[in-house]
């Protein structure tokens, strides 16, 4: 639609400034050259002589005002009735024109994990996977996700390390007595490979694990963390189960530079 025109709820036409400002505008053309022609004619019915220069100075000058506010009244308009929002570009805080923005300050630091987001002594089963999550993002892991569930295949924490590294963990949250078998490795190590393409693979339990599924796990490079081993790791009195594993990655690059 044009600019000059729109449409009211009741079906009748709106007429813009724009278009009042045209109206006026000939309307007083029309108003000059009407007082033009009835002192002309009075001057022809007294038999005086009609001064055609100031008639047409008049004419000039009134079409002139007229044509000249319907010309300029869009330029103020547009100057006056929108106003630069102040949340706009040049709003407060916005750099001057021509000033490139100041880059925000980029920072690595990881977020803090309170303490009591790793305590796994307090926690049922779906809270000893959050437990392990915040136990990798303290460690240095900056991408940790918690997807454990039905049809998990397998995995409950996906923790990528600050070297690359893609740490698929299950989670055993067993009691005292109730030790992780080896069917419950056989079950992790068809998928923890295979299917989540586990750099390194590890199962973290409350409890232990039986000597074949020790064995199974040894043979097939899967991490064990027992409970004395999540503790040791809780209080950070041994290293994260991924570290030989970014020990031996940064020897095979250290060869391979070589």
């Amino acid at each position: 639609m044009a600019a000059t025109g729109g449409r009211r709820r009741g079906g009748g036409v709106r007429v813009t400034s724009m278009g009042r400002d045209l109206v006026l505008a000939v309307g007083l053309v029309g108003i000059c050259l009407g007082g033009a022609a009835v002192f002309v004619k009075a001057a022809v019915e007294t038999g005086g002589g009609v001064p055609v220069l100031p008639v047409v100075t008049v004419l000039l000058l009134a079409a002139g005002v007229a044509l000249a506010r319907w010309s300029i009244s869009p330029g103020l308009r547009r100057s006056t009735a929108c106003p630069p929002s102040p949340r706009g570009p040049m709003g407060p805080g916005a750099p001057a024109s021509g000033a490139s923005p100041a880059a925000e300050p980029q920072t690595t630091d990881l977020p803090e994990v309170d303490s009591s987001a790793l305590d796994h002594t307090t926690v049922d089963a779906d809270g000893f996977e959050h437990t392990v999550a915040a136990l990798c993002a303290r460690d240095g892991c900056p991408q940790v996700e918690v997807v454990g569930g039905a049809g998990d295949l397998g995995a409950d924490v996906i923790a990528t390390t600050a070297d690359g590294l893609r740490v698929v963990i299950q989670c055993k949250h067993y009691g005292e007595g109730n030790r992780v078998g080896s069917q419950d490795l056989q079950r992790f190590g068809g998928t923890c490979f295979a299917v989540h393409e586990a750099d390194v693979a590890v199962v973290v339990t409350t409890s232990e694990f039986t000597a074949p599924a020790a064995e199974y796990a040894a043979a097939c490079d899967i991490v064990c963390v027992d409970g004395d081993g999540l503790a040791a790791w809780t209080q950070t009195h041994t290293p994260p189960p991924w570290t030989a594993a970014s020990a031996a990655r940064a020897g095979q690059v250290t060869d391979a530079d070589a």
